[in-house]
């Protein structure tokens, strides 16, 4: 997406529907008078009375022990610099949204206009009674050093800058595994640096703590190499790795590097330098958006070499977001005092040996089945990795009770193992990898309604995402038309392709196959003929069927049952699959959910019940998920015997001795599939474990209105109807669909079309 692009869409996502990207939301009921005098006056004395006897119990009836303050006074923020602590509150609600989406954890943002840093010490020191943990960002060198390391002593909760920690942390992790691919030891290496800022200092200690030898690092900045007695441009924490060298610059001492770390500018390293290095040489250029050295360049003069940078578009992205919200969910969770080596050593080594886990089939369909096979093409997990938080958070957790700095130890690991497991459903960011997947590989997605306004709005953010190449089905001249009404940027030829329905010149070819796939079933040449011209939907599913789309989407008008008869004369039902089904998605606050039928079979056997389960358990884990089934009834585990009932239970046999490798558990109330406290009251011997995120309903009625009431009522993000179970990707969607529904579609189809290789 090019600047002026992302600009424009980045400020209506920040001012619509509502300014900002935080609220705040009560986790208790307060609904009658006595919800009131428990969460006020007088009930809430109790809570601070038990606080005054044991401060300890503030982890215990408040929000704190899961609360981080993200603090900053906007000195040095993202590649903007001191723009100050107003401009950079949208940087700090975005760090927020991160810490809640990736690990569960709650934050208040705290922009501060104070630029002393004795000052800051003091006014951050003085906010410990409100948080669990302090996250400082986007303070600028040296005074970020120097308010960390007095915070840290003054405060007895962890203070982390992850401008510098967690690069140092991943960054460590990305080399770690880069020399156990080329065969080195850390201590026998020579590392070239450029940046001597927060980050590029954070990452040389690191790495010494771990084993890199000071005298065999290189330092170089703007002024060139740090070397001892050198004054311009110095710093204490510079100092600390100045040479004794008549070498002065970057290309000098780069010759026979076995690493080059990059923490600075664009081009900052050249070719022939790239050239000097040692054999099999180790490059992270991670300066952002261009990096020191593309890794086109760098593979050019020296193919052997294993590069990293801090893009997405490139492997081996060095991302903070591999550390920062785990580091601080396992901080969190056994109440650490402090984030110490220790802690940080141990996140350092589970994102490293991450990597070289066998990846399992879910993480690899849900990146669209890329290899992610441990290499120079891995060295560490991908960001959005759903087992980052169980390996990362349980290795910080199990570090801080080692070292002797956690106040509320873990006794049962397996149990905070599986809780942790939790937060990957309810982080409604599972539709990442899926786009992820897209932009590597576009497909050509035909529209049904080319001529609907939210299909073209929607055309436009897929062409600024890269996801799909779009194919529209409408009138030319109404679609450019309403492309110049809307002004929208997208242009015919460039970014997509008209085909249109009165004027094309395959329509000769278009009848003709339709009349042939149709002619025993009604259809006359002249029906075929009108129906090439009038009906989008067969349109759409012919191009799929002649492999001219890849997939297609329709359904924003008309009734589903009318697209759905299309879409089965043209392209049919998967080999052995006997019945469609829809899979919608839901993207709550509370985390996503697969609901399944919500448009198909009005009445479902308990025989279909296992068929669109088994389909919508494999569309489920091409999200990246391991499905967790809950068969819901208005039955509990046999209190009724109606038929609905009986048909679920049955279903749900079958299941458990056919599939006993799904964890499958029915028929079941809908509050006993989503909560695990209720469902072991009353059936304690269930195989589901934790919230279920995949319910199968009883007929089309329960499931539709559900799905209905849940997406107004809590304003869900909506991913679907998905189809399952045809030949070809083809989605129906519904009148209702708004235009991003309409992109999470097109990502999911192109995703789908991958998989099959269309």
């Amino acid at each position: 997406m090019s600047d002026e692009k992302l600009h424009e869409a980045a400020l209506i996502y920040h001012r619509e529907p509502r300014p900002g990207k935080l609220a705040i939301t009560p986790t208790k009921p307060l609904t009658t008078q006595r919800d009131l005098s428990l969460a006020y006056s007088p009930g809430v004395a109790a809570a601070c009375k038990v606080i005054v006897d044991d401060p300890k119990e503030a982890a215990s009836v408040t929000a704190r022990g899961n609360l981080v303050g993200v603090v900053t006074n906007g000195t040095a923020v993202l590649g903007l610099g001191p723009i100050g602590p107003l401009a950079a509150k949208p940087v700090m609600e975005g760090k927020a949204v991160l810490f809640k989406k990736f690990a569960g954890i709650d934050v208040f943002d705290i922009e501060l206009n104070e630029t002393d840093p004795h000052k800051l010490i003091e006014i951050i020191a003085a906010l410990e009674p409100t948080f669990g943990a302090i996250n400082l960002e986007d303070i600028k060198s040296p005074e970020c050093f120097i308010i960390e390391k007095a915070c840290r002593e003054r405060m007895s909760i962890p203070v982390f800058h992850d401008d510098q920690h967690g690069t140092a942390i991943v960054t460590a992790a990305a080399i770690i595994n880069a020399l156990r691919i080329t065969g080195r030891k850390i201590e026998d290496i020579k590392l070239v640096s450029t940046g001597g800022g927060a980050a590029g200092i954070a990452c040389l200690n690191q790495l010494v703590s771990l084993g890199l030898k000071r005298e065999n690092i290189w330092l170089c900045d703007i002024a060139g190499l740090v070397w001892r007695g050198r004054n311009d441009e110095m710093t204490r924490e510079k100092e600390a790795y100045a040479q004794e060298s008549d070498l002065r610059s970057l290309a000098e001492v780069i010759e026979g590097a076995d690493v080059f770390l990059g923490l600075s500018g664009p081009n900052v390293l050249k070719k022939e330098m790239v050239a000097k290095m040692a054999e099999r040489p180790i490059i992270l250029a991670m300066a952002n958006p261009v990096p020191e050295i593309s890794p086109e360049d760098a593979k050019e003069v020296r193919p052997d070499c294993i590069i990293a940078t801090g893009r997405s578009d490139y492997p081996n992205q060095v991302n903070n977001v591999l550390c920062f919200p785990f580091i601080f969910r396992g901080a969190l969770d056994v109440g650490a005092t402090d984030i110490n080596e220790e802690m940080k050593a141990a996140c350092v080594r589970a994102i490293a040996d991450m990597a070289m886990i066998e990846t399992s089939d879910i993480v690899a369909a849900a990146y669209g089945g890329e290899e992610l096979k441990f290499g120079p093409e891995y060295l560490i997990p991908k960001p959005f990795d759903p087992r980052l938080i169980v390996e990362v958070s349980a290795a910080v957790a199990k570090a801080a009770m080692d070292s002797g700095v956690a106040t509320r130890p873990i006794e049962d690991f397996q149990a905070y193992r599986d809780s942790l497991s939790r937060y990957v459903i309810r982080s409604g960011l599972v539709m990442k990898p899926i786009y992820e997947a897209a932009r590597k590989d576009p497909r050509r997605v035909a529209y049904a309604e080319g001529e609907d306004e939210r299909v073209l709005r929607t055309v436009q953010t897929v062409v600024d995402d890269g996801v799909a190449k779009p194919i529209l089905i409408g009138r030319t001249e109404v679609i450019l038309s309403r492309i110049e009404k809307l002004g929208l940027r997208i242009c015919e030829g460039r970014d997509f392709e008209i085909v249109n329905p009165h004027h094309d010149d395959r329509y000769n070819d278009f009848w003709r196959s339709y009349h042939e796939l149709m002619e025993r079933n009604g259809v006359s040449p002249d029906a075929a003929r009108t129906i090439i011209r009038t009906n989008t939907t067969v349109i759409g599913a012919m191009m799929v069927q002649k492999g001219m789309a890849d997939a297609m989407l329709c359904g924003l008008y008309g009734q589903y049952r009318f697209h759905l008869r299309h879409v089965t004369d043209v392209l049919g039902k998967a080999e052995n699959v006997h019945e469609y089904s829809a899979l919608s998605l839901l993207i709550l606050p509370q985390g996503s959910f697969f609901l399944c039928d919500t448009h198909v079979t009005p009445d479902p056997t308990a025989d279909e019940i296992v068929e669109m389960t088994l389909l919508a358990a494999s569309e489920v884990r091409n999200f990246g998920i391991e499905p967790k089934i809950a068969l819901v009834s208005h039955s509990n585990f046999g209190t009724t015997d109606y038929p609905q009932a009986v048909k679920m239970r049955e279903a749900a046999r079958i299941l458990r001795e056919r599939h006993p490798e799904l964890e499958v558990e029915g028929e079941m109330h809908a509050d006993s599939a989503l909560n695990p406290d209720t469902r072991a009251r009353i059936f304690p011997n269930s195989r589901l474990e934790g919230p279920a995120n995949l319910l199968i309903f009883p007929n089309l009625d329960a499931a539709n209105i559900t799905f209905n009431a849940l997406k107004t009522m809590a304003g869900a993000v909506s991913v679907g109807p998905l189809l399952i179970g045809a030949a070809a990707p083809a989605h129906i969607l519904t009148p209702s669909v708004t235009a991003r529904g309409l992109h999470n579609a097109t990502a999911v189809a192109v995703v789908e079309a991958q998989r099959r290789g269309s």
